[in-house]
């Protein structure tokens, strides 16, 4: 993929292979990382899960802790899919030559920002608006 294709803003030097390299290697990591930590989530999930059908004459501080641990990782794994996701997408986006566009105005996203959080999808004033929303 040439690195001539990514999308820089005005004032921006073009994308190094480097860079490019660099991100990738930082993406394809983060992928590895998430999909083991979900491995572990569903592990966990699943004792517990299995613990909370054990319960029959539990205390009831016993079955809302059981509760709120559960759905302490139900949150967890599903910011984990959340953050896989966003992580295959941007992967995706590289290898397509789209990496870099802003998904809402179509603006250069900006190298800096891609390079301190390479999943990013939205333009910094385009991120403004949906956090406002």
């Amino acid at each position: 993929m040439p690195t001539s294709n990514l999308a820089v803003r005005t004032g921006e030097d073009p994308w190094t292979q480097t860079e490019v390299d660099e991100v990738k290697s930082e993406l394809v990591a983060d992928v590895a990382r998430l999909e083991v930590e979900l491995e572990h989530s569903a592990k966990d999930l699943h004792e517990l899960m299995a613990e909370s059908t054990d319960g029959a004459g539990a205390d009831q501080a016993d079955v809302g802790s059981t509760s709120l641990e559960r759905d302490a990782e139900l949150s967890l794994a599903a910011n984990q899919r959340d953050l896989l996701y966003q992580t295959t997408k941007a992967l995706t986006r590289l290898e397509a030559g789209s990496y870099g566009v802003c998904e809402n105005c179509q603006e250069p996203i900006g190298k800096m920002r891609l390079m301190a959080f390479p999943r990013a999808t939205l333009c910094m004033d385009c991120k403004r608006l949906e956090e406002r929303r």
